[in-house]
């Protein structure tokens, strides 16, 4: 009998997908536009993080937002009401991650001569967003204090691939049983380069030095 042929289709598709994401990468750096890939499961808390964080360095930098979903077109209303700055909407069709060619058919629609910084805000899922590169020049991924401090360890990829994890909603930390030491000590476990910063996007606190963070890597990319 015959033996069955086994073709790695999702090895080739990565390949494929991560030759798109360096040269969409490449195509951005000359045009001076920092492109942010922001990641969380849903409910952490990354619209409302960005509305601070937009807010803080919309006077500083040109910002344009890209939003992912499955479907509606909340978050992409959200970002233009609360911020003014220019925002879209992705609609997936069902899929649960963005990957470099569908960046760029968001990019595409934005008006990037007059762009610093891109925001494409990933569909909320910590699996599949993490193993595709969408182009982007960093990966940041929220954290909240509710979803607990050991999702590092049961979702390792994901943590593994941000250059930097937001701890949200530090706020309600009087509530929940969330070691912060112990978070940070499992983020590093996946990741020991990943820079921590912990913040509350309903109170504020720290989404300056997230903006800051944002504000020195923008420059670098554009030195």
């Amino acid at each position: 009998m015959d033996e069955v042929r086994i073709i790695e289709i999702k090895k080739s598709v990565f390949d494929d997908n991560n030759a798109d994401a360096d040269k969409l990468r490449g195509e951005l750096k000359e045009k001076g536009v920092f492109l942010l890939n922001l990641m969380s499961s849903p409910g952490s808390g990354k619209t409302s993080t960005l509305v601070r964080t937009i807010n803080m360095v919309k006077d500083k930098l040109k910002v344009a937002v890209m939003e992912a979903d499955i479907d509606s077109d909340v978050d992409a209303i959200t970002i233009k009401e609360a911020t003014g700055v220019e925002s879209i909407q992705l609609h997936t069709g069902g899929m649960c991650h963005l990957d470099a060619e569908m960046t760029r058919q968001g990019l595409d629609n934005l008006p990037l001569s007059d762009i610093d910084l891109a925001i494409l805000e990933n569909v909320g899922n910590l699996v599949c967003p993490a193993e595709f590169d969408t182009g982007s020049c960093v990966n940041v991924m929220i954290l909240s204090v509710p979803e607990g401090d050991d999702k590092p360890l049961k979702y390792p990829l994901m943590f593994s691939v941000c250059d930097l994890v937001l701890i949200n909603k530090i706020d309600v930390l009087p509530y929940f049983d969330f070691d912060m030491e112990k978070c940070k000590e499992n983020i590093h476990k996946r990741n020991p380069a990943a820079k921590v910063i912990p913040i509350s996007a309903k109170t504020g606190e720290g989404i300056d030095q997230f903006a800051q963070w944002l504000q020195q890597q923008v420059a670098v990319w554009k030195a």
